[in-house]
């Protein structure tokens, strides 16, 4: 696997983002059209109405399964943060320390995690800000 960095830390899955994510907006866009040529014809205006429903549950069903896994990959990465700052100087992190900022933190080293997550607490750094500040980058090859 290739050596994660600020610049190639970002993941994409492509049977999520270039295959579902587009065949779902595409259904939506299709069945709309459906929907709107039979409005004329009173026998296929339910079952199309029926697919322009289908369709857009089927694409938040899709989007919400994405943001209730992140959300819980952000607990877990909080957890464990905040027990690795623990393990490091037997206090927890700043409670001023938002979640995106602690999940931007967990590529720090541990030489760096503590000195970084300070700053971040004092200075409300942005986790953008937070990932570039990190000089020894540690790979998180699980979260997608």
């Amino acid at each position: 696997m290739k050596e994660q960095n600020y610049s190639n830390h970002a993941r994409l899955v492509p049977g999520y983002h270039f295959v579902l994510a587009p065949v779902l907006l595409l259904t939506c866009g299709g069945s709309l059209v459906n929907l709107w040529k039979s409005l004329g014809d009173h026998q296929r205006l339910y079952s199309a109405s029926l697919i322009v429903v289908l369709s857009f549950c089927a694409f938040f069903i899709a989007g919400y399964a994405r943001i209730f896994a992140l959300k819980a990959q952000d607990r877990a990465i909080r957890a464990e943060e905040n027990l690795r700052h623990y393990a490091l100087t037997g206090k927890l992190l700043d409670p001023r320390l938002g979640v995106k900022q602690i999940v931007a933190l967990r590529f720090a080293s541990d030489e760096e995690f503590v000195e970084l997550a300070h700053r971040a607490a004092e200075q409300n750094m942005e986790p953008d800000a937070i990932k570039r500040a990190i000089k020894n980058w540690r790979a998180d090859h699980y979260r997608v």
